[in-house]
């Protein structure tokens, strides 16, 4: 299991960052390289207790019976999954500074270790042990780096 606990599977996922750049093509999505790490960097956030997006509904209903299948080992994320409205974004970023604000969030994650894991319920998950948060931001950014060919 990837666990972005672990610094040297961190620094891995840092190094694909920083593979992206201008001739990186999206696969699939709308959103900009630039625009993706700003997401990710969002998402990171949340999962340290920076942003506190409220429960969905659906995640209420579904997120229970979903969850185990998106923490599934060996997994990855499905293309166009739904997103927490805080986590979209639609603004025009700078890919070099996006990339920075990124790896420093990584790295915050990492050196916090499952302490600064937040017990802020995921939008549409719920409740998140440590663990699952770190391998839920392990997918997260796997799914996103794959979309652009890194």
């Amino acid at each position: 299991m990837e666990c972005m606990f672990d610094v040297g599977e961190a620094e891995k996922v840092k190094q694909r960052v920083l593979q992206l750049g201008p001739q990186c093509e999206r696969q699939w999505g709308k959103m900009s390289a630039a625009q993706m790490l700003a997401h990710c960097t969002v998402s990171m956030q949340m999962a340290l207790g920076d942003v506190k997006p409220p429960r969905a509904t659906m995640g209420r209903i579904l997120g229970p019976l979903i969850k185990p299948m998106a923490l599934k080992d060996g997994e990855p994320m499905r293309r166009n999954s739904p997103t927490a409205q805080e986590l979209l974004i639609s603004d025009e970023r700078e890919l070099a500074e996006e990339q920075r604000k990124l790896c420093g969030m990584i790295d915050r994650f990492s050196a916090a270790g499952p302490n600064g894991c937040t017990n802020h319920p995921h939008a549409f998950f719920g409740a998140l042990k440590p663990q699952e948060w770190s391998k839920l931001m392990h997918k997260h950014l796997d799914h996103h780096l794959r979309q652009f060919g890194v």
